[in-house]
């Protein structure tokens, strides 16, 4: 059978929130699979859109990393410290290639180099956030790689780690991994580890 194109609206807003986190509670008019239309409650939190970074080192054959706390993973009941990728929020008017390289250095201290697109953006979680995260992937001299970073205005204590690239992507593949955007960044990763490598090395020749 055919699917038929659906639409929906937005019929009224209420603010709940507007902290550092927003969050409206919406009524929509939705169409329905089966046909007729319905009304839907559902809240909605926003946070604007963010870039996550893969650094790689192609001469080590090293990936960096950061760990900090995840207020979300202790209230889950797991570990509230995590292995994730450098990230952060996409300012407005920033290209997410420029916020990845601002993150990076504001995360690691490193530079990162030929940043490419990854993907430009899924939803984090489309049933209760309007988020979107781009990956981002980058070279990166892991030689220098070391330390704590981040701003400590906004409370980040955020640890370099630095992984052997096979390490990461057993990681990623036993599910040790267990930051979404990470484990995206990680199979993209192992798919295209050795082209990078290549290229790369091949370039500095």
């Amino acid at each position: 059978m055919k699917q038929r194109k659906l639409s929906a609206s937005v019929h009224s807003v209420v603010r709940l929130a507007d902290g550092f986190l927003k969050l409206d509670r919406f009524e929509f008019i939705t169409d329905r699979h089966d046909g007729g239309t319905q009304r839907v409650t559902r809240e909605v939190m926003h946070r604007g859109h963010a870039v996550g970074v893969l650094g790689y080192d192609p001469v080590r054959d090293e990936v960096v990393l950061i760990n900090e706390f995840r207020p979300g993973c202790l209230i889950a009941g797991d570990n509230a410290y995590t292995d994730n990728l450098v990230a952060g929020g996409v300012a407005e008017g920033e290209s997410p290639i420029a916020a990845a390289v601002r993150e990076m250095q504001e995360e690691t201290g490193l530079e990162l180099r030929e940043p490419v697109l990854v993907h430009p953006g899924a939803y984090v979680s489309s049933g209760g956030t309007s988020e979107k995260m781009v990956i981002v992937a980058g070279f990166v001299d892991t030689s220098h790689a070391a330390g704590i970073h981040g701003n400590p205005d906004e409370g980040e204590d955020i640890l370099t780690v630095v992984l052997p690239a096979q390490e990461f992507i057993g990681r990623v593949r036993s599910a040790a991994i267990t930051d979404l955007k990470t484990l995206v960044a990680g199979y993209w990763f192992a798919e295209n580890r050795q082209r990078l490598k290549e290229t790369e090395l091949k370039t500095r020749d």
